[in-house]
């Protein structure tokens, strides 16, 4: 089967710019270690994967996905972007689209979402999805032959691989999420509700549906405080499906679905060096960028 690697950007830009320090500056004094650490998790990954399909994904704000709209509070606890971050946003994009790069960003959907679309319409083409990213949320997407590979850790789990991991199948994520809610994400869940509680309720009853249509049996079933439990649910069932809302990754971002577009194209030199010029990058960034322009070649020659 095909493969699509489908990155989660936004990730791995937030994770250079807490890795490297702000005293590196472009030519006018503004930061640029969030460009610089990004370009060099490109490198690294270009090299290791060399993909013929691919799409990157960048979340635009942390206030105006749909999810807001839903529930106001959604990701309300995050601080948002500082400036000097939140301008090298547009850096890293320009740099994903120079070195030939499908990217997409939206302001209504989330990065998540925008991987979630073009996951499902790689299925329906006949290719698996490695998505890259350290999210647990993604790994409701992951079906038979994808892969869900946290690049930093160096861990890929296919579709069993989640479900050792995270004691819960892919198409259950939603769900467990729904009852143990998501402190990075601001999303509520059901108090009193933690993992292990979670897991053994949509083992035995297979998902949050079920679980609320054969609610006056939890009292029963062999679970700690599953009195406890049972009367959580019942107090919080709003909250919980509120949350499976909220958890629930959209299939319907406004990207196109012709997959043979979404290749590694030819680099854009000049935009390249344009870039590199005002970030006052040098000559190592610009080597291993070289080098990558060789490997493409030679890869797709």
């Amino acid at each position: 089967m095909n493969k699509i690697y489908l990155i989660d950007a936004s990730v791995y830009v937030f994770r250079a710019y807490f890795s490297i320090p702000d005293s590196m500056t472009d030519s006018e004094g503004r930061p640029v270690n969030a460009v610089y650490g990004f370009a060099g998790f490109l490198c690294q990954f270009l090299e290791l994967a060399q993909p013929s399909h691919i799409a990157f994904a960048f979340d635009q704000s942390l206030t105006t996905s749909f999810r807001n709209d839903i529930y106001p509070e959604y990701k309300a606890q995050r601080e948002l972007p500082p400036p000097e971050l939140e301008a090298q946003f547009s850096a890293c994009m320009r740099l994903c689209k120079a070195l030939g790069l499908p990217t997409f960003v939206d302001e209504k959907y989330e990065a998540d979402d925008i991987i979630g679309t073009l996951s499902r319409q790689a299925r329906a083409q006949g290719f698996a999805s490695v998505i890259v990213t350290s999210d647990k949320d993604l790994a409701q997407l992951i079906n038979d032959g994808d892969l869900l590979w946290d690049f930093a850790k160096d861990r890929k789990l296919d579709y069993a691989g989640v479900q050792d991991h995270f004691g819960v199948a892919p198409q259950q994520i939603v769900d467990y999420l729904a009852l143990v809610g998501d402190k990075v994400d601001n999303i509520p869940g059901v108090a009193g509700i933690g993992a292990k509680s979670a897991s053994a309720l949509l083992n035995h009853f297979g998902s949050l549906d079920h679980l609320y249509e054969q609610l006056d049996t939890v009292p029963s079933i062999k679970i700690r405080g599953a009195a406890r439990i049972a009367e959580a649910l019942q107090t919080h069932r709003e909250t919980a499906l509120l949350s499976q809302k909220l958890a629930a990754i959209a299939y319907d971002a406004p990207v196109h679905d012709d997959l043979q577009s979404l290749t590694w194209k030819k680099f854009d030199r000049d935009a390249l060096l344009s870039l590199f010029d005002e970030l006052n990058f040098g000559q190592g960034i610009r080597g291993r960028v070289d080098g990558l322009a060789q490997l493409q070649e030679a890869t797709h020659a």
